[in-house]
């Protein structure tokens, strides 16, 4: 069937359309050592003309080195070695103008092992990996600072049980092992809540859902963490408070991430509140107000952010995010707001639970 040219479906029409419609540099060089194309992305991160290129030997075009000065052809000679090598794995290497790039490669031979045919070269920007690293490396700090505080608690007191047991009264005892299980509960939560950031960013966060009772979770949530430390917690609902559809430990991690939170960055009192809006019936509302100075709307987007820090009260900076991503997995939503007092309100949404569930 016929058909104009306008009508035509977009096709790329040779291999170096192909190639500078990629978003890494690629070089490719025939058995001779000889560079035959450079697609445009590699051209920029080498600061030579494309065409200018072409023609001449691998080992001056491909202008990296590595960190002792040595240049990438020189160093992994790619024309040499066993007849079974088909490739170079990826490697950091240094441009010219200082950047760091990643390198690798694809070896081609003629059949049966015989010579080199081809090289093609794969360069892409270090940038990525660079801020990939830097993640990590904030994970690894925060991770620290945050285990060795409970850490600390718990050896501390343990200690002092051990050497001091037959002059502590039992009410003494009862103290320090009671700040010794919080603190436990506190870095098992950690950890908890480390596993889950994982698993919602790798898409494999597991949930078991069923039928819960909000007040009660709620009540649960404000006792424990008044277990911890005294606080002023208060507690607003409803008995007529319809269930809703959730996984009882990710609402209770939820929640208690909120009203640390609130505490940490707030001031007593902190107050919790469920209801039932008219405007969204097949949703319960939770909502959390602290007494604080609120966050600002200008950087509420970033709330949400993973490491998201404001203040000098500490914590993870893993909270709010890891918030957003367990509420949202159960359909529901997260804002934040102003509370009453000045504070910051930051509301939850949960799906109610329906008859065919």
């Amino acid at each position: 069937m016929d058909q104009s040219d306008d009508a035509l479906p977009y096709v790329v029409t040779d291999a170096r359309s192909a190639v500078d419609a990629l978003p890494d540099g690629v070089v490719i060089a025939d058995g001779e050592g000889l560079v035959r194309l450079v697609n445009d992305r590699a051209a920029a991160l080498l600061g030579l003309p494309p065409d200018a290129a072409e023609g001449k030997p691998l080992a001056d075009v491909l202008a990296v080195t590595n960190q002792d000065g040595v240049g990438w052809v020189a160093c992994t000679r790619p024309y040499d070695g066993l007849v079974t090598r088909t490739g170079v794995p990826e490697q950091s290497w240094v441009l010219p103008s200082g950047e760091e790039v990643l390198v690798n490669a694809r070896i081609r031979r003629a059949p049966g092992h015989g010579p080199v045919t081809d090289v093609a070269v794969s360069l892409r920007s270090g940038r990525g990996r660079a801020r990939l690293d830097r993640e990590r490396s904030d994970l690894v700090a925060t991770v620290a600072h945050e285990l060795r505080s409970p850490l600390t608690g718990v050896k501390g007191f343990v200690q002092a049980l051990l050497n001091r047991w037959d002059r502590l009264n039992d009410e003494q005892k009862k103290l320090m092992l009671t700040t010794v299980h919080a603190d436990s509960d506190r870095l098992s939560r950690l950890i908890t809540e480390l596993l889950d950031v994982a698993r919602l960013d790798t898409g494999r966060l597991s949930m078991y859902p069923r039928p819960c009772d909000v007040p009660t979770l709620t009540q649960r949530v404000i006792d424990s963490v008044r277990a911890g430390a005294p606080h002023r917690i208060d507690l607003e609902t409803s008995d007529d408070l319809p269930r809703v559809w959730a996984d009882p430990d990710k609402f209770t991690q939820v929640l208690t991430n909120l009203v640390e939170n609130a505490l940490r960055h707030g001031s007593d009192p902190v107050t919790v509140t469920a209801y039932r809006d008219d405007s969204a019936a097949d949703l319960v509302t939770v909502r959390v107000d602290d007494s604080g100075e609120g966050i600002p709307p200008e950087i509420r987007r970033r709330a949400f952010a993973k490491f998201w820090t404001t203040g000098g009260r500490g914590g993870s900076g893993l909270g709010l995010y890891l918030v957003n991503g367990l509420v949202r997995a159960h359909g529901g939503t997260v804002t934040i707001g102003d509370a009453a007092g000045g504070g910051a309100r930051i509301v939850t949404t949960w799906p109610v639970l329906t008859a065919q569930e």
